[in-house]
């Protein structure tokens, strides 16, 4: 057949496109991600947290919503929903009420002459717990001073040193590029000389100054934060009021639903998609207490559903009561829209007519979404099993967007 251009422009642009680098968009990490980061005070680690924690959340729903009726009426669930939901959350509490434990050195913590004990001992309650959350780390100080970075780098040295092991870290008011090669720096040899595997040591950055959005140069600062980081950075973690207090917000204006914050969970979006970094939404302060646990209830399981509906498929809880909300948000989430999904996944799956078109990216998104749905015990593999007709491996095939 005729065509016009010649095979040396040709070849010329083909290895042009060849040299693209796509390592820095390798996509989903793949694997769980928790629903939630549980934060504690470093002095406040006592005993086993997590069982502390559901403890305290089956305490509070056998005390304000002991039935389904109950729950229903609080929330704004139909009946039959309300029933389902009820139970999955009374279980989960019962069986992983912790997903994600990060024992906090910063905010929470504040400046205490017994930081390094504290450092070692709760390091050490760590390992000795019989059945620890999937994921437990810690939270040092930032680097914003030098006296705030010597503490959080000690404080982050005993730890590890103490635990023996890789924790999840967090790396809170982050500003500049050079604080995330710092830290980058110290992690190598930290791993060296407790014999860890290269690139053991991973940490999540707090997205909560104005800098960690655009950079003085006014360029966007995260991309540059998450190629600093050589790889070890695996989550971007939203921080609520110290970001709406940055940006001039009054006291009654700081919350997750605010304008401002949408701004930035969709930059953070935008700045880590195909990175295979991860996202997580910030904190409600309204807490579940006294007189106002119903009202904190409904605030808190709106804001998660919400969080949901942006892609935020995490997000912080800063009270054993909120643990109530996050799970029954997250089942609402997911298993009223379960069945159209799996209807849809499937008629992808068989190249049937279903009234939708959809293409291989969507099916990945509704894969994937039964997937979260399955791990945070939304559905079983039983339940997909009835919906789509699919096994766990084939879902994760199609959220890898690999051929069944």
């Amino acid at each position: 057949m005729r065509t016009s251009l010649d095979g040396s422009l040709l070849a010329g642009v083909l290895a042009r496109l060849s040299e693209v680098d796509r390592s820095p968009y390798p996509g989903d990490a793949g694997g769980r991600q928790p629903v939630h980061t549980c934060y504690v005070p470093a002095d406040r680690v006592t005993g086993d947290v997590a069982a502390s924690w559901g403890a305290d959340a089956l305490a509070l729903l056998e005390e304000h919503a002991p039935r389904p009726a109950a729950f229903a009426s609080l929330l704004g669930l139909p009946g039959g929903l309300a029933e389902v939901v009820h139970a999955k959350v009374a279980a989960k509490l019962a069986r992983e009420p912790v997903e994600d434990l990060r024992i906090d050195f910063e905010d929470g913590y504040g400046w205490h002459d017994t930081e390094d004990d504290d450092a070692v001992r709760s390091a050490s309650l760590v390992s000795g717990w019989a059945s620890p959350p999937p994921w437990v780390g810690l939270r040092f100080k930032s680097f914003d001073t030098r006296a705030l970075a010597e503490r959080g780098i000690r404080t982050l040295d005993l730890f590890v040193t103490a635990l023996g092991c890789a924790p999840v870290l967090t790396f809170p008011k982050v500003t500049d590029v050079a604080q995330v090669s710092a830290l980058v720096e110290l992690l190598g040899p930290l791993e060296d000389r407790l014999g860890l595997g290269t690139g053991a040591l991973r940490f999540e950055i707090q997205i909560e100054t104005t800098q960690a959005i655009v950079a003085a140069d006014g360029r966007l600062a995260i991309p540059r934060f998450i190629a600093a980081g050589g790889g070890r950075v695996s989550g971007l973690h939203f921080g609520t009021y110290d970001y709406t207090a940055a940006c001039g917000l009054s006291a009654a204006e700081q919350h997750l639903a605010h304008p401002a914050c949408d701004f930035a969970r969709h930059v953070m979006q935008l700045s880590a998609a195909g990175t295979g970094v991860r996202l997580s939404d910030g904190s409600s302060n309204v807490l579940p207490v006294g007189d106002g646990v119903a009202e904190a209830w409904r605030t808190h399981f709106g804001l998660v559903l919400r969080s949901l509906a942006h892609g935020f498929y995490q997000g912080w809880d800063m009270h054993p009561g909120q643990l109530v909300t996050r799970y029954a948000a997250n089942f609402v989430y997911y298993l009223r829209n379960a069945e159209a999904d799996a209807r849809r996944l499937r008629a992808y799956v068989d190249a049937s007519s279903s009234g939708v078109l959809d293409e291989p990216a969507t099916a990945q998104a509704l894969a994937m979404s039964l997937r979260r749905a399955l791990d945070c015990g939304a559905l079983s593999a039983d339940d997909v099993r009835d919906l789509s007709g699919l096994s766990e491996a084939q879902l994760g095939a199609l959220s890898r967007r690999e051929a069944l």
